[in-house]
Order: C-alpha cells, then sequence, then structure tokens
C-alpha cells in the first residue's frame, strides 16, 4: 500500500494507530494480533440498526457506507437486518479478510463488500449512499466541518451520517488530545450546512462491560507480544497503559454517544 499522508501529515499507519488510541506507528503491524480476539472496536451495530429503523421512511434497498470498517462489526449485523448493500473500507488488510470471512458465515457475503485502502482516497470516487457510518475512527478527515464537508458528495441529499463519538460537556475542565468540547462539535456540523437530529448515549454500564472485555484480550496480546519480542517490549506495555487511561477518560470524564447528522433542511421542509 502506498503511505499518503493527511493535511496535518499523518501517514494511514498513524491514523490507523491514532483511531486505536495509541501514538506510536511502529505499532500498525501488531495489531491485527493485538486485536485478533475483538471483533466489535468501537461504534455499536445494535444502537446503529436501532438508528435506522428510525430514520430511515424506507427500509429496504438502501446503500451503506462503512468507513475504517475494521472487521465488519457494524455492516454485517446491519446486512442481516436489513435488505440493503454495505461498502466497508478500511486500511488493515487482516481486519477486511476477516470482514469477508464473518459475512460469509452470517450469509450477507452477497450484500456485503469489503474492501482494502486509504479511505482518504477511496472516498473521491464514491457517490448515492444513503447511510456513512464513521465508528470511532478519529479525526482522519479533519475536524467536523473539514469530514462533512469532505464526504459530502458520497451521500444522497437525503442521507444520513452516523458517527461514534466521545465528547466533554461544556462544563468539563477535561481535555484530551482527540477528544472535544459538545458545543465545539455542534458548531462545526452547523459550519458544514448540517445539524444534528439525534443522539443515542451509551449507559455507563454497557461501556464498561465493553471497555473491560476489550482490555482483557488485548492486554494478554500484548502481554505475549511483550515476550515474543522483548526488544519491543515498551511499546506494546505502554500500549496497554494508554488503554486503560482512556477508558478511564471514556467511562468517567467524557460523553460516548452514536450521533445521528444530516443536511439542514430548508425552513419550509423542517
Amino acid at each position: 500500500m502506498a503511505i499518503n499522508v493527511d493535511s496535518r501529515g499523518r501517514t494511514v499507519e498513524e491514523s490507523v494507530v491514532l483511531a486505536m488510541d495509541g501514538t506510536d506507528a511502529s505499532l500498525y503491524p501488531y495489531l491485527p494480533y493485538i486485536l485478533q480476539d475483538i471483533w466489535q472496536i468501537g461504534a455499536s451495530p445494535d444502537l446503529i440498526i436501532q438508528v435506522l429503523r428510525r430514520r430511515l421512511p424506507r427500509k429496504a434497498g438502501f446503500r451503506l457506507l462503512d468507513l475504517g470498517c475494521g472487521k465488519g462489526a457494524v455492516s454485517i449485523p446491519v446486512a442481516a437486518a436489513f435488505d440493503c448493500s454495505c461498502l466497508g473500507i478500511d486500511a488493515v488488510e487482516a481486519f477486511v479478510a476477516e470482514a469477508r470471512a464473518r459475512a460469509a458465515e452470517h450469509g450477507v457475503d452477497a450484500r456485503c463488500r469489503f474492501e482494502v485502502g486509504d479511505i482518504r482516497e477511496v472516498i473521491k470516487g464514491l457517490a448515492g449512499f444513503d447511510v456513512i457510518v464513521l465508528g470511532a475512527i478519529g479525526p482522519v478527515f479533519g475536524d467536523y466541518r473539514e469530514t462533512l464537508t469532505t464526504l459530502a458528495p458520497c451521500l444522497k441529499p437525503e442521507g444520513l451520517f452516523i458517527v461514534d463519538e466521545g465528547y466533554f460537556h461544556d462544563a468539563s475542565s477535561s481535555t484530551h488530545p482527540i477528544i472535544r468540547k459538545k458545543s465545539v462539535i455542534l458548531r462545526e456540523i452547523e459550519e458544514a450546512g448540517m445539524e444534528l437530529v439525534e443522539e443515542a448515549v451509551i449507559s455507563e454500564e454497557d461501556l464498561k462491560e465493553s471497555d473491560d472485555d476489550i482490555f482483557a484480550k488485548l492486554k494478554n496480546r500484548c502481554l505475549e507480544l511483550a515476550a515474543a519480542v522483548p526488544d519491543k517490549k515498551d511499546l506494546f506495555l505502554d500500549y496497554v497503559r494508554r488503554q486503560l487511561e482512556e477508558n478511564r477518560v471514556l467511562e468517567t470524564e467524557a460523553v460516548c454517544a452514536t450521533l445521528v447528522i444530516r443536511r439542514k433542511k430548508p425552513p419550509a421542509e423542517a
């Protein structure tokens, strides 16, 4: 795969590691091993299915674009729940291979297509989707204004963006390299000519249960790698520490939610 960089100078590898809460791009080739026991990483497919049932007037035949699809944990359940077609794109070849295998296992491989690629490049040739899912991919395209503006040509005029997001309340004193305050996010959405139409907040109990399960599996694989590749032991142990801290912030300081965004309608239609 060619190494491309975004407007902030991040390579594909750096962007993927950042989305996985890492900071060192040298972790990239080890991610398939570290995450081999985990299917769902990021957005909740159950919440997204609930949103689609509420928001889509036409429950069949829609097209969904899953950017940073990982192992297909969103596209596959959606395809199983609806008569629709899903295209998932991810930069990690091993994740895409597993997504294809799981789609076949679930009997939806005829309606799910998964491709390896840099989503920043692939989206330039895409259009006509009813739904675009951004499941915890980080600021690959920039802030919300940049992201929504960049991806708007891929979406039908009445289409929906569904975004997995963590944010701080405006009164919070917490800081984080990626997590921002809700008012900032809402302003950027508006600057893109769009609006937040629904927000499904993940309960603290569900979030902690998911985080604990993922962390236990991730930690076990990192410890195995630390023993197998001792010269990179610090890399793996630091990733474990960062995951623990990320979980603490998400569970105690941030709000984790699925956001539904669409283009603003003229006043007469709103």
